[in-house]
């Protein structure tokens, strides 16, 4: 086993600032939805709209950091043992099989992991956020003509946020589940808490050139 830095500091601090934004979204969210009483209406609300300013930023820096660093290949979807990775998140890691990918710090998505994910950042994400700004920016007709933001009805627009909404929870409920399929229950959690992620020996050879200069072999 080896130890290799996989995760950079900004790759690490989007995840994790995107994962609280996204939970405190939900919670102000649902408030909202009046499913229960914490901050009260109108403090949900102002929380909301703030949070989503903030996850909007950080789409934007995180939308400049992968295309300045190429890191956006990543996501690139390819059927290549597209199926036996399917059978080994279904079957295969209960009998305990190896891996059918290789995962380096160029490769750090299998094929399964690339398509989801790129349905996430190319579907869901954009689902809540258009849905959000219509919503927050939403005029209709009055007596005195007030200009059109859109002429969708209000009520299509609400449906379309909280269906997106679920999809992005349902999303990250499978990716936290997923993160306890590493060597250990955590050593996925702590790979993106940390940066390094523990490699099997057979990775060594196709990832030595793929790494950071800096790596440490684990006692």
């Amino acid at each position: 086993m080896e130890k290799v830095y996989i995760y950079k500091k900004f790759e690490r601090f989007w995840h994790w600032s995107q994962a609280a934004l996204i939970f405190f979204l939900a919670l102000t969210g649902f408030e909202i939805h009046d499913s229960f009483q914490l901050l009260g209406f109108e403090i949900a609300v102002a929380y909301h709209r703030i949070a989503s300013y903030l996850l909007l930023g950080l789409i934007g820096l995180s939308i400049f950091w992968h295309f300045t660093t190429g890191e956006w290949k990543q996501y690139i979807p390819t059927i290549s043992k597209l199926k036996a990775q399917i059978q080994y998140y279904t079957i295969g890691m209960f009998r305990n099989d190896p891996h059918p990918t290789i995962k380096s710090a160029r490769k750090k998505l299998n094929p399964l992991q690339a398509m989801v994910y790129l349905g996430f950042k190319l579907v869901m994400a954009p689902i809540v956020i258009l849905s959000g700004l219509l919503y927050m920016y939403f005029k209709t007709y009055d007596a005195n003509d007030i200009i059109i933001i859109s002429d969708i009805p209000l009520e299509y627009i609400a449906w379309a946020h909280t269906i997106g909404a679920f999809l992005l929870l349902s999303f990250i409920v499978i990716h936290v589940y997923m993160t306890t399929t590493g060597h250990t229950l955590t050593t996925n959690i702590k790979a993106m808490l940390t940066g390094w992620e523990i490699l099997d020996k057979e990775d060594k050879s196709t990832s030595n050139s793929e790494v950071e200069p800096t790596k440490e072999k684990e006692k």
